[in-house]
């Protein structure tokens, strides 16, 4: 059974998440649709890479994963298809692919055409271009019948940490929180051991608090303050499944973890100083 996942920032509240689902459902009754998330803050593409990047690698093969966010319809700007990591992407040509594979050729893009016609209107791109384009693929067919093979697609820098060897510091910035309020980084545990090796010592450092140590999983943390009496609620700076280093509050919440209890949001900076 073919797969299409449905990634948006349409919320749950609104009919445009039920149209999708449904459009779908008219054009092929078997596809098995699946939703990852459609609470995406309003075209926000960092937010969007991050979750479907660590999302899209446990589907099979082969999936069909229709992206709609700042999805709606501008005539000058394309609708495309990337065929990468052996699946297909559906998303308006705004960056966004570009920032899901940073570091992954596509092996093929293309420009849907199968709405060119000058008598067809668009209402809503994700019902009236992405569906038919990903049951079409979803039936077998190939990307050549409904699109135009190009080149490239709009390119977007995923924003990167640096190192500043004078200083002896990396210096990230927050670019993502998650639903347990916990602080995720644009630091690679690759990119920080590389540097840590000519070092003794580091210190976290973010606003005016400190962290000197990164555990490596969520279980080292676990393992670690079992072996104290008390450790609701503690802070920790660990390396996540995604391999970023994250501040997190153990058993937090939006309430009270690390969002609320540091205080720190998407764009700020996050540095390492080595000694």
């Amino acid at each position: 059974m073919s797969i299409i996942t449905l990634t948006s920032d349409f919320g749950n509240l609104d009919y445009r998440v039920a149209a999708v689902k449904g459009k779908i459902l008219s054009l092929n009754p078997e596809v098995n649709i699946i939703d990852i998330t459609h609470d995406i803050q309003a075209f926000n593409l960092i937010q969007t890479s991050y979750i479907v990047r660590n999302a899209y690698k446990y589907f099979p093969k082969g999936s069909i994963h229709i992206l709609s966010v700042d999805s709606f319809y501008h005539k000058s700007r394309k609708n495309i298809i990337y065929k990468a990591d052996g699946s297909y992407f559906l998303a308006a040509d705004n960056g966004l692919l570009s920032l899901i594979f940073f570091d992954i050729k596509p092996e093929a893009i293309y420009e849907l055409t199968l709405n060119n016609r000058f008598d067809d209107v668009i209402d809503f791109t994700s019902t009236d271009i992405f569906v038919p384009a990903a049951v079409h693929l979803a039936n077998g067919g190939l990307p050549e019948v409904i699109g135009r093979k190009i080149q490239s697609a709009k390119q977007l820098m995923f924003p990167r940490a640096v190192y500043n060897e004078s200083e002896g510091m990396i210096i990230g910035e927050v670019t993502y929180i998650d639903n347990f309020g916990n602080i995720i980084s644009n630091i690679n545990k690759d990119f920080f051991e590389n540097i840590s090796k000519g070092y003794n010592s580091f210190t976290i450092k973010f606003r005016n608090l400190s962290l000197s140590r990164v555990f490596s999983s969520h279980t080292e943390v676990v393992s670690d303050w079992e072996r104290e009496t008390e450790f609701h609620g503690q802070s920790a700076a660990i390396f996540n499944d995604s391999q970023l280093l994250e501040l997190s509050i153990y058993k937090g919440s939006k309430k009270n973890g690390a969002k609320s209890l540091f205080g720190l949001n998407v764009g700020e900076n996050i540095y390492i100083e080595f000694s």
